[in-house]
Formats: structure tokens, C-alpha cells, sequence
């Protein structure tokens, strides 16, 4: 069963909601191949011409599940494709022609946080806890990190975060420059839904071009990412990130 739900909230909108109810909307295997394979899907949708991306319910997405990282440790073949699919989401995020929107509520981490700081634009809600948790995981911080964070808040508060898992909450991440706005809540979504309309009743051409254009920064960037993601997966084959999921699954802090 699929875990992206789509629908069409206003004319030219298209909703994308990453949902597994009962887990945070935690991105497990098929949920990762997903948020990978659905972009060049939507750029391809003549009837898109704008895109909100959310998560069910009260959370965005709380990270890779632990049995995924699990089996990653474990097989070479699962690493090989599940880092394939970790660079596909970012690239086909960044290349997408559409005009995404995303609306961040609760926590927001992993994938999902490669997807929602790296849409064209971001709504956060005050409460919002977006948080990097690599290294607290034992891998190195690749991801999404090393090519929009310290382009969207400096390489100061970048390495702040990411070093030290650090959460931001959604005023933080507005203060920062991480986030495009943040609103109370309880408008996450209503704010969202505007900024998607009126971009889906602008002029298609000049917005895409314009996104295009603007993302040459990201695409600079292309080559510390993959450095960044080679060695987050060398990670994977390490002793730490053992420890990294039993501490998770301890709810305590790990003792590297």
C-alpha cells in the first residue's frame, strides 16, 4: 500500500500528503521510493501547475523508520538502491519544473525534511520540530543537509544544527532564513493552499523559468551533496549507527 496520498484541492493544485497514520508519517521502504519516484510524475501532469506537500495529521514526517536503517546496515543491495533513492528525492525535488509549496507541521525529519526545506517554498507552523538527527544516528549528515542548509541559514548555523542534531522550531527556522514563513498552526495549511493557488494562476512559464534559474545555487552544490550522501551510506557499514538505532529504539542517548 502506497503512502503518498494525492488529491486536488483547487484547480491546478496538486496535495501530496505523506501518510502512515500511527507512525508520524515515518518514511519506511515503500514510502522512500516514493517520495523519490513522484516528482518526475508530477512535472510530466499537464493538469499540475502547483504542488503542496504535507504530512497527515499533526506531523510531517518523523524520519526513516529504524526497521528500514536496519536492513540497510545489513544488506548491500538495500544500501545501493535506498541511496540511489535518497539522491533521486533531492535531484528530482530540485529539477521538478512545478512550483512546490510545503506545509510543515510538528516534526519534520529525514526524507521528508529533504522534501519540505528543499520546496520552493516553505510554511512552517510555530511548533514545527525540524531537525537534521544524523549524526545523533551515527552517519554523517548527507541527505539534503550539505546542499540547502547553509545556503538557506549560513554555514555557522548549518554546522550549529547539524552537528549537534539541534532542533529548530518553525519561529526559529523563520528567524534563520530555513523556513519561507511561519504562521500559527492551525494555518499551516490554509497558508499554504493560498501561496499554491496563486502561484498555480501565474504565469506557468515565467515561474518555472524562474525556478529553474534560481535552482542553479542547489545544482552548484551538486557535488558536496554527493559527497555528502556517499558518505552518510559509508556510515551505514560503520559501528556507530548500531548503536545510533538501539539508543533510538532506548529512547536514550547513544554512547558512541
Amino acid at each position: 500500500m502506497g503512502q503518498l496520498r494525492t488529491d486536488t484541492p483547487a484547480e491546478g493544485v496538486l496535495r501530496i500528503t505523506i501518510s502512515r497514520p500511527g507512525r508520524l508519517n515515518a518514511v519506511d521502504m515503500t514510502g522512500h521510493r516514493e517520495l523519490a519516484e513522484i516528482w518526475p510524475e508530477v512535472d510530466r501532469d499537464d493538469s499540475v501547475r502547483a504542488v503542496v506537500v504535507t504530512g497527515e495529521g499533526e506531523a510531517f514526517s518523523a524520519g526513516g523508520d529504524l526497521s528500514m536503517i536496519e536492513e540497510m546496515m545489513r544488506d548491500h543491495a538495500t544500501r545501493m538502491r535506498v541511496f540511489a533513492e535518497a539522491r533521486d528525492i533531492v535531484y528530482n525535488v530540485v529539477n521538478c519544473s512545478k512550483p512546490i509549496v510545503s506545509a510543515i507541521r510538528g516534526p519534520a525529519v529525514g526524507a521528508g525534511l529533504a522534501v519540505a526545506l528543499l520546496a520552493d517554498i516553505s510554511v512552517a507552523g510555530r511548533t514545527a520540530k525540524i531537525i537534521d538527527g544524523h549524526t545523533r544516528l551515527g552517519v554523517a549528515a548527507g541527505d539534503h543537509a550539505a546542499i540547502v542548509w547553509p545556503l538557506l541559514c549560513g554555514l555557522a548555523k548549518a554546522k550549529y544544527h547539524l552537528l549537534l542534531c539541534e532542533p529548530v522550531t518553525g519561529e526559529q527556522a523563520e528567524r534563520m532564513g530555513l523556513v519561507s514563513l511561519c504562521v500559527d498552526d492551525e494555518r499551516v495549511q490554509e497558508v499554504a493552499l493560498e501561496l499554491a493557488v496563486r502561484l498555480a494562476q501565474g504565469s506557468a512559464e515565467a515561474i518555472r523559468l524562474t525556478k529553474y534559474a534560481l535552482n542553479n545555487w542547489l545544482r552548484q552544490a551538486g557535488p558536496a551533496f554527493d559527497a555528502s550522501l556517499a558518505m552518510e551510506f559509508l556510515g551505514f557499514t560503520g559501528p556507530d549507527v548500531a548503536e545510533g538505532v538501539r539508543a533510538l529504539r532506548e529512547k536514550r542517548q547513544p554512547r558512541f
